[in-house]
C-alpha cells in the first residue's frame, strides 16, 4: 500500500508533550490519507519509549543510544520514511484541526514546493513569526535598525504565499525534494538547519509556502536561566555563523556578527531600565554574537556526554 503521509516527531526528553503531539495526529488525520507515524527519541532517560510503545503502538519507534543533533535526527526520518509527504514535528508541536489537509492541499497544488509550514502558536495560543527571508548582510542591518518584525518576518497574512524559509517545528516536506538535496545538514546541531534546507531548495528551483491555514502549537520550552540557556545561545549564533560562511563569505559572517551585536547590545542597555527584562540574556547574545566560539555549546554538551535539554 502507498503511504501518502508520514509523520517524523523528533523526541528528546519530553514523555508528556510527546505523547499530546501523538494524541493530536490521531485526532487531525485525514480520514482519505494513508499514513505512518515515526518516532524518533533522542537517547532520553524518561521513559517515553515505554510510553509511546504502551499508548501508541502504532507507531514506529527509533531509539537512539547517544544523542545526535536535529538536522540529523530529522534526515534519519526522512529516510526511513514512505509517504511522498512528510511532516516533521518536535515532540511538544500539537497539530490543530485541518492544518494537515491545509499543508497537504498546498504542495499538492504546487508541485515545484518543496516544503511548507504551518502558522505557530506558543502555549497561550498567541501567534508568534515562523517564517522569515534568508540571513544575511542586509536582514543583518535591518535587525541593525529593529526594523526585523517588519521587513524580514515573513509569516503574515491569511493567503498561503511564498517565502524563504519555515521554522519546522511543524513544516511539511516533499520527500522527494529533500532527497534531491541531501536531505539536512548534520554540521547544524540545532538552530538554522531548517533554514539552511530551505535555502538548498530554493538553489534547486525549489520554494517553501507558509500556509496560515495549517496550525501548530509549539510549546517552545526556551529558558532564560543561562546554567541552561547558555550553551542554547552559543548553539544560535555558532549556526548563525557557519550557514552565513556556507551559503556567503567569511567577510558577510563576521559583518552580520558586528550588526547582530550592535542589536542585541542596545537591546541590553534597555532592558537595564525595563523591569523584569531579562538584561543577562540580551548580554550573552551580545557577547556571542561577536565570539560565536567562544563558550560552551548544545552540540559540546552532546560530546562530552552532558544533558542536553530539549530541542526548540
Amino acid at each position: 500500500m502507498d503511504i501518502d503521509l508520514t509523520y517524523c516527531v523528533v523526541n528528546n526528553d519530553g514523555r508528556d508533550y510527546l505523547l499530546d503531539c501523538l494524541a493530536a495526529i490521531e485526532a487531525n488525520h485525514p480520514a482519505g490519507l494513508n499514513r505512518e507515524i515515526l518516532v524518533l527519541d533522542n537517547f532520553s532517560s524518561d521513559g517515553s519509549v515505554e510510553a509511546v510503545q504502551e499508548n501508541h503502538p502504532e507507531a514506529e519507534v527509533v531509539a537512539l543510544k547517544a544523542k545526535e543533533g536535529k538536522a540529523a535526527n530529522d534526515t534519519a526520518l526522512l529516510k526511513r520514511a514512505k509517504g511522498r509527504y512528510c511532516l516533521l514535528l518536535n515532540e511538544d508541536s500539537e497539530l490543530m484541526p485541518g492544518s494537515v489537509e491545509a499543508l497537504v492541499d498546498a504542495l499538492d497544488a504546487d508541485p515545484e514546493a518543496g516544503a511548507a509550514g504551518a502558522r505557530l502558536f506558543d502555549g497561550d495560543g498567541v501567534p508568534y513569526a515562523c517564517a522569515w527571508k534568508f540571513p544575511g548582510v542586509k536582514t543583518a542591518a535591518i535587525g541593525a535598525l529593529f526594523l526585523h518584525s517588519r521587513l524580514t518576518v515573513q509569516s503574515k497574512g491569511s493567503v498561503t504565499r511564498r517565502v524563504d524559509w519555515v521554522q519546522s517545528s511543524a513544516m511539511m516536506v516533499r520527500r522527494e525534494a529533500a532527497g534531491q538535496v541531501g536531505w539536512l545538514d548534520p554540521q547544524f546541531f540545532v538552530y538554522y538547519d531548517e533554514c539552511d534546507f530551505c535555502r538548498r531548495l530554493a538553489d534547486h528551483g525549489r520554494h517553501t509556502l507558509y500556509v496560515p491555514g495549517a496550525g501548530a502549537v509549539h510549546h517552545n520550552q526556551l529558558s532564560s536561566d543561562l546554567s541552561s540557556g547558555l550553551p542554547r545561545i552559543v548553539e544560535f549564533h555558532r549556526n548563525r555563523d557557519l550557514y552565513m560562511k556556507k551559503h556567503g563569505s567569511a567577510p558577510a559572517a563576521f559583518a552580520v556578527r558586528l550588526l547582530t551585536a550592535w542589536a542585541y547590545f542596545w537591546r541590553t542597555i534597555a532592558s537595564t531600565v525595563m523591569p523584569n527584562a531579562p538584561t543577562h540574556v540580551y548580554r550573552a547574545h551580545t557577547r556571542q554574537a561577536l565570539f560565536p566560539y567562544r563558550g560552551e555549546s548544545l552540540r559540546d554538551r552532546a560530546d562530552a556526554g552532558t544533558e542536553v535539554e530539549a530541542t526548540p
